[in-house]
């Protein structure tokens, strides 16, 4: 259960940025990422997202593997994260909560549709795979590798 790859991007709609490590702000999300500072809506703070489920997409679709197709800060491996939506756990040294699953938008559909692939199926696939919203409870850094502590109880 770890961090597979690190993303950031500095504006909506910018190319995402490849990181070895990020800081994190309690409550702020991501130094440097364009969500950081956002906290009109919980779970705005970060956003996860499986290797695995990324994988399958392309596989299926005849696309070439590319872990950051979805947008999404952190690319994990080994861990279902459907099952930490309102449980504490941590990454590295950093306390997160899962807040809400990471459901496909409009523009994830545009982004990955094709000829042979019309939008409106690429959101059906990522609909319960899209990953987890999460807010960020303590300061500190996440680095390539970190592993995902065990949740919380709750």
């Amino acid at each position: 259960m770890t961090i597979e790859r690190i993303f950031t991007s500095p504006a909506a709609g910018a190319p995402q940025v490849a990181h070895e490590r990020i800081t994190l702000r309690a409550g702020r999300g991501v130094l440097g990422d364009r969500n950081d500072g956002q906290a009109d809506h919980p779970g705005q703070n970060l956003t996860l997202v499986e290797a695995e489920e990324i994988e399958r997409f392309c596989a299926q679709h005849a696309r070439a593997p590319d872990l950051s197709i979805t947008r999404r800060n952190l690319v994990t491996r080994g861990v279902r994260l459907n099952a930490l939506v309102g449980r504490t756990f941590t990454v590295g040294g950093v306390r997160l909560r899962g807040v809400e699953l990471c459901e496909p938008c409009a523009g994830l559909g545009q982004a990955l549709g094709s000829d042979t692939l019309p939008p409106a199926a690429v959101v059906r696939h990522w609909v319960g795979r899209g990953g987890l919203r999460v807010d960020v409870l303590s300061d500190g850094e996440i680095h390539l590798g970190d592993p995902l502590g065990p949740p919380d109880a709750g």
